[in-house]
């Protein structure tokens, strides 16, 4: 059941995502983390890679390593467009690498787990 929701729950994330990534949010409570939001963007891109692998396995039937390069070039490249549309169509957010450097770790952070995962081999004594 949870693999036919997948591409459902991804597409929302994604969505959710971007709505949040393009409209002006007030009262944000401060964490009193300096980089707190770039903490935000890694585990952001972190579970927005993990939900497109698992669509792309699922949903699309991909091999297992091909499920997760897409799923990193995917991601990385939503990130990208998001921070430039940040740049050029709000007025209330701005366009900021760091951001960007954040997004691509989390995505490569989840697709290592992802490699390591599909490379681990339990044999039976």
């Amino acid at each position: 059941m949870l693999k036919k929701l997948t591409p459902i729950i991804t597409v929302l994330y994604s969505l959710i995502l971007a709505i949040i990534s393009l409209i002006k949010i007030d009262n944000i409570p401060d964490v009193g983390i300096s980089f707190g939001d770039k903490i935000f963007h890694f585990f952001a891109y972190l579970v927005l890679t993990f939900l497109w692998f698992y669509t792309f396995l699922y949903a699309f039937k991909f091999k297992h390593k091909r499920a997760i390069v897409f799923a990193v070039i995917l991601s990385v490249l939503f990130g990208m467009i998001i921070e430039v549309l940040q740049g050029s169509v709000t007025v209330s957010r701005s366009l900021d690498v760091y951001d960007a450097v954040a997004n691509t770790l989390g995505a490569l952070l989840a697709a290592i787990v992802l490699w390591f995962k599909s490379n681990l081999h339990v044999k039976n004594v």
